[in-house]
């Protein structure tokens, strides 16, 4: 028998090859070139934390609850002001392009056609207007960083602004970058048919005098860059970020927009973005990709909530690969979920019809998971569904 319209379920539309997020990935890493496989996929060093980010979820169980009427589910949430068809929306991720054409245009396009929340790059390869034209009625954030020259950031802002972004979402975990071996063994660079485009000749003249003589000079070995391009090696690392003169100047910047800071792994971190006025923080280790052996996102969550006390919204991202991975993540506190990887897997395997299987893989799975669980709300799910597998193999109740 098919499930109750009122489920919400999609059987309808089946790709029999990608059942999964997991068929998904398989199916994607066939169709990108070694380069853009290895720079979305990697992470720092060893790639410990990147891992660990994905097996943390392993760790936690669904305690079900039956005999509930569960024929009406209703998965939606509110975010930036603007109701979600699921508590979980694409995180900004650079260079979209490199796995398809239409790049980030058709992400947005995706996220709007299935009612999910966008965040774009400041690296992208498509303009935050274009970007923000392609989103229709879903809002978008804005991911920043705040450059040592912030002339170019202001600029940013300011676009954004005019565009219509609801928030800017300033990473803060980036002071150096992580080593990545693979990118710097594969001479990572953007090829010529592409470019950064929120900086298309936005490069100042001492940067062009400075790249046309010393170009690579600040870089690791094994990363390059064409003169004068400004580009996520050059111009991502910030040293010099801190909490006063940082806050004040970006909530200045960015008002009416909202400012959230995204890298947050701490709840003495987390107590200090409530103390200087952020909107809201993301918990996130950079996919893994920043600091290696750092806290696992979701182990990270449970310490971050209880400080913060629901005086802003607490989002995370990091490993998320099934719906019932939103589903433990809301149960553990946080109000909204991000999802990186799957979205960019989704986008080389078929473009925006990619971006959408991906996005209604998730939000089957976690409308599943809801109703297998006894649950119709979103607001209703919290830590009495859980159990955690401690190290002996046995659970206990959070």
């Amino acid at each position: 028998m098919s499930p109750p319209k009122s489920s919400g379920i999609d059987l309808s539309d089946d790709d029999l090859d990608c059942l999964s997020i997991s068929e998904l990935e398989k199916r994607a890493l066939g169709r990108m070139d070694k380069q853009t496989r290895d720079y979305y996929n990697e992470g720092a060093d060893s790639g410990v934390t990147l891992l660990d980010n994905i097996m943390a979820y392993q760790m936690y169980r669904i305690r079900p609850r039956i005999m509930r009427d569960v024929s009406s589910i209703d998965s939606s949430v509110v975010v930036f002001g603007h109701r979600s068809s699921a508590p979980f929306g694409i995180a900004p991720a650079a260079m979209q392009k490199l796995a398809h054409p239409d790049g980030e245009l058709a992400t947005a396009r995706a996220c709007a056609r299935r009612g999910i929340v966008m965040g774009l790059s400041s690296f992208s390869t498509t303009t935050i207007e274009d970007v923000r034209q392609a989103s229709g009625r879903m809002p978008n954030a804005l991911q920043l960083y705040l450059f040592e020259d912030r002339s170019h950031s202001r600029d940013l802002i300011a676009r954004a602004k005019m565009a219509g972004y609801k928030a800017v979402i300033l990473t803060v975990d980036t002071p150096v970058l992580g080593r990545r071996r693979l990118e710097i063994r594969n001479q990572f660079r953007l090829p010529s048919h592409l470019e950064i485009a929120n900086f298309a000749s936005h490069a100042t003249e001492s940067e062009v005098k400075s790249s046309s003589t010393e170009e690579g000079n600040n870089l690791p070995d094994g990363y390059a860059t064409r003169a004068p391009q400004i580009t996520f090696h050059t111009h991502g690392p910030n040293p010099t970020l801190e909490w006063k003169e940082t806050m004040k100047w970006l909530k200045h910047e960015a008002w009416p927009m909202q400012v959230w800071l995204k890298g947050i792994l701490t709840p003495e971190d987390a107590s200090l973005a409530v103390e200087h006025g952020a909107d809201g923080i993301i918990v996130s280790n950079h996919g893994g990709r920043q600091l290696d052996g750092a806290l696992a996102t979701l182990d990270a969550l449970p310490d971050i909530v209880a400080v913060v006390g629901r005086r802003i919204p607490v989002h995370v991202d990091g490993g998320i690969r099934l719906g019932s991975d939103i589903f433990k993540a809301l149960a553990l506190g946080a109000d909204f979920c991000w999802v990186g990887r799957p979205a960019l897997w989704g986008l080389a395997y078929k473009g925006q019809v990619g971006v959408e299987l991906c996005l209604r893989l998730l939000i089957d799975e976690f409308r599943r998971c809801m109703g297998l669980s006894g649950v119709t709300e979103v607001k209703q799910i919290g830590p009495d569904y859980l159990c955690k597998v401690g190290r002996s193999g046995f659970v206990s109740r959070l």
